[in-house]
């Protein structure tokens, strides 16, 4: 299948990143979301990264000029019409996801495939949802999407060879690397990912040390980039809390139990650097 039009559903982080790497790649992009001021707020962090890799050298203006000139923003779901794949961005709840699935499938034209970037949720069961099952299909990009080089491209139980090697095909279109996993909860970063960040969490929460020195620790001696407390922060808290109640639930194992203090901070509405406060302040 050759795929040209693309619609990204959710101007968020994740959403509007996805836009930029597709508008990027020569492919004419629809971004929608619910609202004009979460559109703007989209366009404009693709603007501010675009402007960044311009001042590096990374881009001409005229690169810039032309992947804003592939970007069209909608309020209106019903202009999937006529696009190729749609790949869905929303908040990591299945009610909302599988809302969005339902009016896609009656929407989209019939060989038109539906994506889902989720970084949890099984495939399988927002693939239920609709009469295409087989081109349903995970596309789970990496934060932030336009410098991060993986997708996750998660099966479904009834998920086709031919939907799985046009996601392939088109993620190498995007510079990206496609690596295929299975449909298990968390799939293959999450289920590793986020246990050691809540172990992080539980090693705050009973005294072994301080956020700073746990991410220290693991900075200066595993070499990571990003201590994992810093990563929770900027992935957020209720992301990671979610998403251990979706490994918690789907296993039913206890070492995927949250910690209590990570509940407690997602209560107090410390959910990291987006909410200016998590484990650490931000200004």
């Amino acid at each position: 299948m050759n795929i040209k039009n693309v619609m990204v559903i959710g101007a968020g982080q994740m959403g509007s990143g996805i836009a930029q790497v597709f508008a990027q790649s020569q492919f004419h992009v629809l971004l929608n979301d619910i609202s004009e001021e979460s559109l703007q707020n989209g366009i404009h962090i693709i603007e501010k990264n675009l402007n960044r890799s311009v001042q590096k050298g990374r881009i001409t203006e005229q690169e810039k000029t032309g992947t804003m000139n592939r970007l069209t923003t909608t309020t209106s779901i019903e202009d999937a019409k006529d696009c190729d794949l749609v790949i869905e961005a929303v908040i990591e709840n299945m009610d909302i996801k599988t809302k969005v699935f339902k009016q896609l499938d009656d929407i989209t034209k019939p060989e038109a495939i539906l994506a889902s970037n989720t970084s949890s949720l099984p495939i399988t069961e927002i693939a239920a949802v609709t009469k295409r099952p087989e081109k349903v299909i995970g596309m789970h990009f990496m934060n932030p999407v336009p410098v991060m080089k993986l997708v996750e491209i998660i099966r479904g139980l009834a998920t086709s060879d031919e939907t799985y090697q046009a996601i392939k095909d088109t993620t190498k279109r995007l510079q990206k690397t496609p690596v295929e996993v299975n449909d298990f909860p968390g799939f293959v970063s999450n289920r590793v990912l986020m246990p050691m960040i809540n172990e992080a969490i539980y090693s705050v929460y009973e005294g072994v040390a301080t956020p700073e020195a746990v991410d220290e620790v693991m900075k200066l001696g595993m070499n990571h980039p990003m201590g994992p407390l810093t990563l929770a922060d900027f992935i957020g808290l209720d992301t990671c809390l979610y998403i251990m109640e979706v490994l918690y639930e789907g296993f039913g194992d206890s070492k995927y139990r949250p910690c209590p203090l990570l509940r407690k901070y997602v209560k107090a509405g410390w959910l990291g650097k987006k909410a200016g406060r998590g484990f650490y302040v931000y200004e």
